[in-house]
């Protein structure tokens, strides 16, 4: 790890970019986190800890193993991204406190991979080297698929986290309605609706005892809820840049601060 800050010290040393005042400052919070994490014993979130380390090497990486240069707002978005998303929303626990900390990031991320999507095929079309000059709607249109194929992915590894580690990266939801065919007596293809619903009894057998858990005020959605929301919100924050990004294209400089959000290539 000490090399790898000896290299970014010795990338920025010429720069003043003020992306490289974040990283230390965000870096030193992880540590401490990680620190206090590590005495009282939570190892899961000392692991976090270290991997929101390695995560904010990502810019750096991509920047000397590809060459390309980030932006430096696009940079500390990043920085401020994964931040949030590791140590307030899981181990400070920003995600129960604050309602919408989880929507937030979520649309946040939308956007963000749809300017890298959008990079990706703009640094293309400017190549000398490749030959293909896509249209702008084919350029939105790539950045915004981009974008939703990365949210799908994630919300695949979410569900794979709670079947197999037992997480509930899904947030589950109380719900007063459900609707369901599986509710049919005649086993039908006609869903059942069961409305106001006041409490939900579970029964379930541990070490041959039967356990009893009530929740009050309705019914537990299993995920399905905050998934679509995830996906909503992904999709806002991918049209959003995707719209922006198709105007760019057309007026580089109108939308000039388009560019603090698109990745180049190095010349």
């Amino acid at each position: 790890m000490s090399k790898q800050i000896d290299k970014i010290k010795e990338t920025y040393k010429n720069s003043k970019k003020s992306s490289i005042v974040w990283y230390f400052v965000l870096r030193a919070l992880v540590i401490v986190t990680m620190v206090l994490q590590f005495l009282k014993g939570d190892y899961a979130s000392v692991f976090l800890c270290i991997l929101t380390l390695f995560l904010f090497l990502i810019p750096f990486w991509i920047n000397e193993k590809f060459k390309i240069e980030i932006p430096n707002l696009l940079e500390i978005i990043i920085y401020l991204f994964i931040f949030s998303a590791e140590i307030l929303g899981e181990i400070q626990n920003f995600y129960g406190i604050f309602k919408y900390w989880d929507t937030i990031l979520h649309t946040l991320n939308g956007f963000l991979c749809a300017a890298i999507g959008f990079s990706l095929i703009d640094i293309l079309n400017n190549a000398d080297k490749i030959h293909i000059k896509l249209s702008s709607v084919f350029v939105a249109l790539v950045a915004f698929c981009f974008s939703m194929t990365i949210g799908v992915l994630w919300e695949f590894f979410e569900f794979g986290a709670d079947q197999i580690l037992k997480t509930d990266m899904q947030k589950d939801r109380i719900v007063k309605t459900i609707s369901s065919v599986a509710l049919n007596p005649k086993e039908e293809n006609k869903p059942i609706i069961i409305d106001n619903i006041d409490k939900t009894v579970i029964y379930n057998t541990k070490d041959g005892k039967q356990e009893e858990t009530v929740i009050d005020g309705g019914y537990l959605d299993i995920g399905i809820k905050d998934t679509m929301k995830d996906l909503l919100v992904n999709f806002i924050g991918a049209v959003v840049f995707s719209t922006l990004g198709y105007f760019y294209i057309h007026n580089r400089d109108k939308y000039k601060f388009a560019e603090n959000f698109i990745p180049v290539k190095k010349t």
